[in-house]
């Protein structure tokens, strides 16, 4: 059973319909590792265990910007159980380029001055 790493972040950006959104991430202790818990509307993610709490942090925004979530950004709110208040800095985290299109389908986009994804 995943027991609290005692470490929250709160995680700002926009989703995948482009709405803003702030939502808690906490991060847990696993037999395996750390696991990254986000809940926003009804989406639930998890991460896969990570071996530290700041990779499955990463992953989380991975996982996130995968999805179509953009202009991510973090600040830990909580570090062993203690509360931070907004001490700490946001860190942002630079949208991902899609992958570009190729093939038939990519040169006719790129033909037509149409943006691949």
């Amino acid at each position: 059973m995943p027991e609290s790493a005692g470490e929250k972040h709160q995680l700002a950006g926009f989703d995948a319909r482009e709405r803003g959104f702030n939502r808690p991430v906490e991060v847990v202790r696993t037999a395996a590792g750390y696991q990254a818990r986000l809940r926003y509307e009804s989406t639930h993610v998890v991460t896969p265990d990570t071996p530290s709490a700041a990779e499955a942090l990463q992953h989380m925004i991975r996982l996130l910007q995968d999805q179509g979530y953009t202009q991510l950004r973090s600040q830990q709110s909580y570090r062993d159980g203690v509360y931070l208040g907004s001490q700490e800095l946001w860190v942002e985290y630079p949208d991902r380029e899609p992958e570009p299109e190729v093939g038939l389908l990519g040169l006719i986009k790129k033909w037509l001055g149409r943006s691949p994804g």
